[in-house]
């Protein structure tokens, strides 16, 4: 069984409001609280929502009428049946909407009540204008804050960009698939699109599928964890003349051939034994560390795709020989797109050389779980002091950065202090893993 119901204006507060959207049209069906027509008044805008539900019958309004408390501007059909238990309780004055309207405005917060539930973070709309209105019911505002989502981060699908209970729940579903987000200090404005062909030709290139998979994560790598990065020089003199010595004396048929690579790894390696902290990760709830009992470096490898990051293992227990020859291997494989899952996995410390292309330093972004990184420029002579005279050495600078999180800044000299000091020592560099001399 049905009747027809008058809807009109509840109480306003206000003299006049201005009709600036109809959001039902005739024969639509709507539900309780569903906004039916929005209106603006000298303080904001607000939608006046449906007091019962079923069908709409007839609209007296137009956009741009003014019209006041008590104007009649709908007609509803209302089965009655459904309306002992649907019908809402109409709000004694439209103020109440005119706060929840500011309470969802960047502008203006209200001070909530008890405990608010984190918002769900989410870059903004790419056509979001800062302080604009927001088009919503109060249902989906209620909706929003239940879920403690930020209406000004959802994009609106009804009509004329209005939000639409739909619009929250696939917002939320969108944010649990992308995973837990880390607060609210991530969010930032979203850049304005340009028109880059306005100004000249141009040409889009695809990113590759190894920048498609980077690219977020060094993203959240460089905000998400508080970076130090200190530098050094090392004297790579001796361990040079040692790799050029061995590497010519190599017969024709080939042989065993020498980077310096692999003697800053076998440094590396001795002083992440000496200062466990640079091989160790946050716990999951950060509280507390994890101490690594084995030593595996990443190595960037510059393949066509992009840079790749495979795993050296026990770098510890190897000497350079053996190094030099997986290096040489996962390097090829790695430009070749060949490498298994489990070789880019299980890293502690990561190296990066930049040496054989050139630059004089550079800040390396951390690989998040691990606590440091090394990034190695090319090394070039300069005159040091001995004492008594400037002597030509070949100085290899060094770039250590590191989770501050972690690790202070006076471990941090001391392990880069330590490490200069360890690719000085050619003696132990090219010791086998039973520590003797292995050449």
């Amino acid at each position: 069984m049905s009747a027809l119901q008058e809807i009109a204006v509840p109480e306003l507060g206000i003299d006049e409001v201005e009709v600036i959207d109809i959001l039902v049209e005739v024969g639509e069906q709507v539900n309780v609280e569903q906004g039916l027509i929005a209106v603006e008044g000298d303080k904001a805008t607000m939608d006046i929502p449906s007091p019962a539900q079923g069908k709409v019958k007839e609209i007296r309004v137009h956009t741009g009428d003014r019209i006041s408390t008590g104007t009649q501007f709908l007609l509803l059909e209302v089965d009655e049946e459904a309306g002992a238990s649907q019908t809402a309780e109409v709000p004694p004055s439209v103020e109440s909407l005119l706060s929840a309207r500011a309470e969802s405005s960047p502008q203006r917060r209200a001070p909530a009540r008890g405990p608010k539930p984190p918002p769900v973070p989410a870059p903004p709309p790419a056509d979001a204008v800062p302080g604009a209105p927001i088009f919503s019911a109060p249902s989906v505002r209620r909706l929003a804050r239940e879920f403690g989502v930020d209406l000004t981060q959802v994009r609106g699908t009804g009509r004329k960009g209005r939000l639409l209970k739909v619009d929250v729940q696939t917002f939320v579903r969108q944010a649990l698939a992308r995973g837990p987000q880390t607060g609210d200090g991530l969010r930032v404005a979203a850049p304005r699109p340009v028109d880059f062909a306005k100004y000249g030709a141009i040409e889009e290139v695809a990113l590759t599928r190894i920048q498609k998979r980077s690219g977020p994560a060094l993203h959240r790598n460089w905000v998400t964890i508080p970076h130090v990065t200190q530098f050094d020089e090392a004297d790579f003199t001796e361990v040079e003349a040692f790799r050029k010595d061995h590497n010519a004396k190599l017969p024709e048929e080939g042989g065993t051939k020498l980077t310096p690579l692999v003697f800053i790894l076998k440094a590396v390696a001795a002083a992440l034994t000496k200062f466990p902290r640079f091989n160790s990760s946050l716990s999951e709830g950060g509280d507390s560390l994890i101490f690594r009992k084995y030593i595996h470096l990443g190595v960037a490898v510059d393949t066509p795709e992009g840079l790749v990051v495979p795993a050296l293992r026990d770098v510890d227990q190897k000497d350079i020989f053996q190094l030099s020859t997986e290096l040489v291997d996962l390097s090829g494989r790695a430009r070749e797109g060949k490498l298994a899952i489990d070789e880019l996995q299980g890293k502690c410390f990561t190296v990066s050389s930049l040496g054989g292309i050139g630059g004089t330093q550079f800040t390396p972004i951390i690989n998040a779980p691990e606590a440091a990184i090394l990034g190695v420029a090319r090394a070039s002579l300069k005159p040091i002091w001995d004492g008594q005279a400037f002597q030509p050495r070949l100085m290899l600078p060094l770039a250590l950065s590191y989770d501050h999180r972690i690790i202070d800044g006076a471990d941090g000299a001391r392990f880069i202090t330590a490490l200069s000091k360890k690719l000085e020592e050619v003696s132990t560099l090219t010791a086998s893993a039973d520590g003797k001399r292995s050449i």
